[in-house]
């Protein structure tokens, strides 16, 4: 594989910063990573490093060097990212839960193929043309879907994400092959909020992920001004394998089959509560996940009234 890749993460006007983003790769699949902290929760930043961090580790896992199945593995992690935020709930009995929106992409045998939770969006743009995006799990987008009954909800109110006492909703896509100079790049709404799909589309299609990335981040910055959300990206650019004999970015082709390089930094996570398949994480794993968060936030909320 060849690929050119550029991240880039900034506070904006917030105290802190709750997003979380990265990629990893092996010698034939890659993976690219963003999750969004939710505010009005306690910890969103690490109910968004958990999910990165979940999703990561069973890449690492299971690409050897390929993935078996690349919709089974991006359902499965997603589950197992909601499951592990809600076992960090329950560990600490913590009267509500961390929670988080997440995108991950996964590139491998020139196609690509992601998934999404929330609001945190994917765009692929493909000669200067966007084309497509993924739809936010938000009551704005149902209400430009002509939903009845939605006008007077905010925006920025989600219907869905990882970490919260229900079973996440979520969309994957189907797998895109990809062209050569094809872009898809991940972020924030702190980036979609202040910059238009034209815009990004625009300067995706016509400047390097290397120039394009600080260029959004920075006029989102701008429009935003000081009440300016976090705002983060991560993208990359795909090169056809025999396109060039070199490439200014990521080249695979020359790494051993076991080698696995991650700009995520494992600093939460325990690998061993990772489930042994994630296969095994049905309904029915969730489902007790769910009741026993609704348990601990029972019993904290008795405990405060006492």
């Amino acid at each position: 594989m060849k690929f050119s890749v550029f991240q880039v993460s900034r506070r904006g006007g917030r105290e802190k910063n709750e997003d979380r983003m990265g990629y990893c790769y092996t010698r034939e699949s890659g993976l690219f990573l963003l999750a969004d902290g939710m505010g009005g929760h306690p910890d969103g930043e690490v109910a968004a490093q958990i999910a990165i961090q979940t999703v990561s580790a069973l890449f690492q896992r299971e690409a050897r060097p390929a993935l078996a199945d690349v919709s089974t593995f991006l359902t499965g992690a997603l589950l197992a990212a909601h499951h592990q935020i809600l076992r960090y709930t329950s560990d600490r009995s913590l009267g509500d839960s961390p929670r988080t929106t997440l995108v991950a992409a996964v590139v491998q045998d020139g196609r690509a193929q992601w998934i999404h939770c929330g609001d945190s969006r994917l765009y692929m743009v493909r000669n200067g043309q966007m084309l497509t995006r993924t739809r936010d799990h938000s009551y704005m987008e149902l209400r430009n879907a002509s939903f009845k009954g939605l006008e007077n909800i905010n925006r920025n109110v989600l219907f869905t994400c990882l970490g919260s006492p229900s079973k996440p909703v979520f969309d994957i896509s189907d797998p895109e092959l990809l062209e050569q100079g094809d872009r898809i790049l991940l972020c924030s709404d702190g980036l979609w909020g202040s910059v238009s799909d034209e815009k990004i589309s625009a300067e995706l299609g016509h400047s390097t992920v290397s120039e394009a990335v600080p260029n959004l981040v920075e006029e989102a910055l701008r429009e935003a001004g000081s009440t300016s959300d976090n705002v983060t990206v991560v993208a990359m650019e795909w090169e056809m394998p025999d396109h060039f004999p070199s490439t200014m970015g990521i080249s695979t082709d020359d790494i051993q089959e076991d080698v696995f390089a991650s700009t995520i930094q494992a600093s939460l996570l325990d690998n061993s509560s990772l489930p042994d398949d994630i296969d095994d994480l049905d309904d029915e794993a969730i489902e007790r996940s769910i009741a026993e968060i609704n348990e601990a936030i029972r019993r904290s909320s008795a405990a405060r009234k006492l």
